[in-house]
């Protein structure tokens, strides 16, 4: 079999793979309760307000991080969550405490 007639073969299989994986992936998220939602809202507001304010664009931010160019646009986005690494990492950059983006309380 020809490499080209067995990719051809599997590409539907891919598609179906590729078709499924967002709405499972975004699945942890929506299945956050509504308080950990709006708090989390609030993180990104707070990320943005910050990027606007130090003059960055997203594309700096996320090469700083050593991140590939789009990584803070789905993170602002929500597309894709954030972990405490990249927060801390994050709030570095922009010269904010962690407890400026993520407050002690909901």
């Amino acid at each position: 079999m020809s490499l080209i007639r067995g990719f051809r073969q599997l590409l539907p299989t891919l598609q179906g793979v590729a078709a499924r994986a967002k709405p499972d992936a975004r699945k942890s998220r929506k299945g956050r309760n509504k308080d950990l939602r709006e708090y989390y809202e609030r993180v990104l507001s707070k990320l943005i307000a910050a990027r606007i304010e130090s003059g960055l664009t997203q594309r700096e931010v996320s090469l700083r991080l050593g991140m590939a160019h789009s990584f803070m646009n789905k993170c602002e986005s929500g597309e894709r969550a954030i972990d405490i690494a990249e927060l801390w990492a994050i709030s570095n950059i922009y010269g904010k405490p962690l407890s400026h983006f993520a407050p002690d309380k909901l």
